[in-house]
């Protein structure tokens, strides 16, 4: 690509869900688009491969996309038409205790709440208000900070997100049931749960696990960037795969840049575009601890003592509350818990295109030191056997991928972190680096809509659409050139 004859309108790097989402806004809008990948597939975080026998599935990054389906964005497109199917759980978690029933968060709040003992009436009333609006109270939280448009509910989160997790259960729960659960979906945030704002996280996914049930792709997750790369090119754009582009000199002749790519590969590749003082700033964004992932061919469905476990999309693996915050402050500090926080998704429970008849795949992943090449292989299958005796005499096959091999798989994931970066009270806002449009660079025509923009992690298409709307709103004033300094 040393000669750059043809020309777009919007060129964008990087063809994760957000790179997608972004261009399909932009073609929309009639502006022509092209998406350049390194990989030889699009998907970035949202691809699906045989990692472990043949015939069984694997989701290699993202496995159940909670706010996939409630993404505006992504409802407001016709994806279905490309070939995109939900296939949604009874139940969207499981929360095993060592002494007693797992705590089952299902579709009805009701059916939930009563499975909560003396928390039931603390919880229903936590959530139900969220669900008289839920589409506009995902509105106004799938995005950067901004005046409302549904007030009363975002007034209402709040001022229950901005506590931390632990205190806010204790708070809010009596009995170590309801905070376990609470707990569970907190720790998605990869923050210790003594940290302000981590009630934001376990709010979010409890409401969206009673709007719509925690669901996988039909067919593995790279369901969703084929119906999206399907849809842009239907609509004129354009996707070109194994480009690795390292340099600006590299891209073709536009009127704007989008990078769905992790702040320092922005700062590298558009070098040249960009002024010293703002590349400074990006070199100083925190993306935070990494994860350690392991995916089974299983030889039948995973033993769970508590056999409700086995309507759940995901399961949370860390019995109480203290017991995962314990482990989550361990990693911030640089250890390796004996007891890790474990997420493990039971995509073949609900979609048999996953595995060979009579088979299943599983999916865990714990939360490491970033850049941790520390084996977690034992410490994870501990705590399934933990609540599922006998689990290690199902498992066919295992395949492990440490932190830098999630950095390998996307340069995105720097030092194994899978969210886009550190989501704390300092970056929650100004990721990933405080401007009045997070979006934008000091460059009019560099934008940036990767995870590492609001409203972060999650394969909802979100950074991508708020940031193409920004870039739409300057494209008319550029005539197509290169990318220079």
């Amino acid at each position: 690509m040393s000669e750059h004859r043809e020309t777009f309108d919007v060129v964008v790097i990087g063809s994760g869900p957000n790179g997608l989402s972004a261009a399909v806004a932009v073609a929309q809008a009639g502006a022509s688009v092209l998406v350049l990948e390194a990989n030889e597939q699009v998907g970035g975080g949202t691809r699906t491969a045989e990692l472990t026998l043949p015939g069984f599935r694997h989701d290699v990054c993202s496995a159940v996309h909670t706010t996939g389906i409630l993404s505006p964005f992504f409802r407001s497109l016709p994806l279905e038409d490309h070939g995109l199917r939900w296939v949604s759980p009874e139940a969207s978690v499981a929360h095993p205790l060592d002494d007693q029933p797992a705590v089952i968060m299902w579709r009805s709040l009701e059916e939930t709440a009563l499975g909560l003992g003396a928390d039931a009436s603390s919880y229903r009333g936590l959530i139900a208000p969220f669900l008289e609006n839920p589409q506009g109270f995902f509105e106004d939280v799938l995005g950067p900070l901004a005046v409302p448009r549904h007030p009363a509910s975002f007034v209402r989160f709040g001022l229950n997100a901005m506590w931390p997790a632990t205190s806010f259960a204790s708070w809010r729960f009596q009995q170590s049931r309801a905070k376990a659960l609470f707990a569970g979906c907190a720790g998605h945030s990869i923050l210790p749960l003594d940290k302000m704002f981590t009630a934001a996280l376990g709010l979010i996914f409890s409401i969206a696990g009673h709007v719509e049930p925690w669901p996988v792709a039909s067919g593995g997750s790279q369901a969703i960037p084929r119906a999206l790369g399907s849809l842009l090119q239907e609509l004129g754009g354009e996707i070109r795969t194994g480009v690795h582009v390292t340099s600006s000199a590299e891209l073709p002749a536009a009127r704007v840049y989008l990078f769905d790519t992790s702040p320092d590969q922005l700062a590298s590749v558009a070098e040249a575009a960009l002024p010293s003082g703002y590349r400074r700033r990006l070199g100083r964004y925190r993306y935070g601890p990494g994860a350690f992932k392991l995916d089974w061919a299983l030889d039948g469905p995973i033993p769970w003592r508590d056999a409700n476990c086995l309507a759940a999309s995901t399961v949370h693996l860390g019995g109480t509350l203290e017991e995962i915050a314990a482990g989550e402050a361990a990693v911030f500090r640089g250890k390796h818990p004996k007891r890790p926080y474990v997420l493990l998704c039971q995509q073949s429970q609900l979609d048999a295109s996953r595995a060979p008849e009579g088979k299943h795949t599983g999916y865990a992943y714990c939360h490491v030191p970033s850049g941790s090449t520390v084996d977690m292989t034992e410490a994870i299958e501990r705590q399934v056997e933990r609540f599922a005796p006998g689990f290690k005499e199902r498992i066919l096959s295992r395949h492990t991928m440490n932190t830098h091999d999630f950095h390998r798989y996307n340069p995105n994931f720097v030092g194994g972190a899978i969210t886009g970066g550190v989501a704390d009270v300092f970056q929650l806002f100004t990721r990933p680096v405080a401007r009045l449009d997070p979006y934008t660079t000091p460059n009019p025509r560099v934008y940036i809509c990767s995870a590492s923009t609001p409203p972060g992690g999650g394969v909802h298409g979100m950074c991508g659409f708020h940031a193409a709307k920004s870039a739409l709103r300057r494209l008319e004033r550029f005539e197509p050139a290169p990318l220079l300094g």
